[in-house]
């Protein structure tokens, strides 16, 4: 790097870039449509079954394509970006993801669908890593939570607006426009990138880890099929257990390889650090507590109060909603910077704990509980997730913040995923049909119909309240460890 250039970074980071805030919303706009992607394609899945013929086994693949390729190469874009340059991995993930969606809008089969969205998965995980590890490096420290607030926000969008868009376009579209809208978005942010963004990687220019990237992708990608698998196939059929097993030798073996080599993919020396690991702690316990209580609503709005797929949409945006607001505006940074980390991460969690007991406790009796229930688990995710996401980062040298990005991802891909499945078996144990509608269509009596419904609100009920309890443990873990961290940092400065 020449000397101009050096001298530009270091004014850069001090001050932060002179286009910072017109470059965050070019890479939002790109988050943005990656998250849509996870969401749309539920709201098509009957018009894929009718028109493609599509088998349920198909369906899941369709969906499950994109998320299995996009958690498992978290860690390794997040590496390569760091390596070969941000701006790059942005690029290519745009044009990745912009080639996926025109195949899979294209697609005149269940094969080639799930073949695109795999496509789409691979520049899913580029741009979910770059585009944090981007907004890092263009801002200064002192705007790094506003920055990353906003960032957490566009994700939040993402949940809730992702069925909207897909019923919106199937209603007066067919099924492939609703990857046709990725196009002109792909299209203009990599103008945008292109024009804005400036490059930015690892001076240290260290050797690709190329078994670390092997294995960090095996064994996430088995880990996460396993919990996928898991409620459909059953937790100890010999699918699950194989791949659970897979998992756990190929990461084990991922972490001893990691722990050995002078250049590694994933330092196992940030584990070390407790703001990291009270950080690492909070995320898997929020995102598990969170995933699977929003998994259990959706089924609540629609089997027990009686809502359409779009109606339970909309009711379920006031979360999204409070979280864009309070980060948009910036509220949610300014208590954060007043507040501290550590109890920030503790009243957001708390918060969101409440939330999901309000809605345990209050929703059977309409639609007001619900929504009391889902502002407080916004108002709390506006003010813990972009904390945690910062805590995460600003533990690991910013030559690392690609690889930063890509933990801050699998762990919210591991933790949703890991709700979902877990919740559900909670509820499962609890209400031992195979589903609330076959259940009430083998019911005889409005009586029977009625024990039916009651023993799955029930289930419900006991499963909000298991996930209410892992958000609170996170964020009483988290603060406490990270609180720790600050104590011991503080300790050192005294010392010196």
């Amino acid at each position: 790097m020449s000397t101009t250039s050096q001298e530009q970074t270091s004014s850069q980071a001090a001050q932060g870039h002179p286009q910072r805030w017109l470059i965050l919303g070019v890479i939002c706009l790109a988050q943005l449509t990656v998250l849509l992607d996870n969401t749309v394609l539920n709201v098509a899945i009957p018009s894929l079954t009718r028109e493609l013929r599509a088998a349920t086994s198909d369906i899941q693949w369709m969906i499950n394509a994109y998320s299995l390729v996009q958690s498992g190469l978290l860690l390794t874009a997040g590496s390569a970006a760091d390596r070969y340059g941000r701006k790059k991995m942005l690029v290519a993930g745009l044009v990745l993801f912009g080639i996926g969606s025109l195949a899979a809008a294209l697609a005149d089969s269940t094969g080639q669908l799930i073949a695109a969205r795999a496509g789409m998965g691979v520049g899913g995980a580029l741009l979910l890593t770059t585009t944090l590890a981007v907004a890092m490096q263009i801002f200064a420290p002192a705007e790094h939570p506003k920055a990353i607030g906003i960032w957490s926000a566009v994700n939040a969008l993402g949940f809730a607006i992702g069925p909207l868009i897909g019923g919106f376009m199937l209603n007066h579209f067919w099924w492939g426009a609703i990857f046709l809208i990725n196009l002109p978005v792909a299209v203009l942010g990599l103008i945008a990138v292109l024009a804005l963004v400036p490059e930015s990687k690892n001076p240290r220019g260290d050797r690709p880890d190329l078994l670390g990237a092997l294995l960090s992708t095996i064994g996430m990608t088995s880990l996460v099929y396993a919990i996928i698998s898991g409620p459909a196939h059953g937790w100890t059929s010999t699918r699950v257990l194989v791949t659970a097993t897979v998992a756990v030798v190929v990461l084990a073996l991922f972490a001893f390889c990691e722990s050995r080599i002078p250049y590694p993919m994933l330092d196992m020396h940030f584990f070390r650090d407790r703001r990291f690991t009270g950080a690492v702690a909070g995320a898997v316990l929020i995102t598990f507590g969170m995933g699977g209580a929003l998994f259990l609503l959706t089924q609540h709005l629609q089997f027990v109060l009686g809502y359409g797929p779009l109606e339970a949409g909309l009711r379920t945006a006031p979360l999204a909603l409070s979280v864009v607001a309070l980060n948009f505006t910036g509220l949610a940074a300014r208590w954060t910077t007043r507040l501290g980390t550590p109890v920030a991460i503790g009243l957001g969690m708390v918060l969101m704990s409440g939330g999901l007991v309000s809605i345990a406790t209050l929703a059977s009796g309409g639609y007001g509980g619900t929504l009391l229930g889902l502002l407080l688990i916004g108002g709390g995710c506006a003010i813990a997730n972009p904390a945690m996401a910062h805590a995460i980062m600003s533990a690991i040298p910013p030559a690392k913040a690609g690889v930063g990005a890509g933990i801050n991802g699998t762990l919210a891909e591991f933790g949703n995923g890991l709700g979902v499945a877990v919740l559900g078996a909670v509820l499962n144990s609890r209400f031992a049909a195979v589903s609330l509608p076959v259940a009430l269509a083998a019911a005889g009596s409005a009586a029977e119909k009625k024990q039916v419904t009651d023993a799955f609100s029930a289930g419900l009920e006991t499963s909000q309240l298991v996930g209410a309890v892992a958000v609170l443990l996170g964020g009483l873990l988290a603060a406490a460890l990270l609180r720790r961290a600050e104590r011991a940092d503080s300790g050192m400065v005294v010392a010196h």
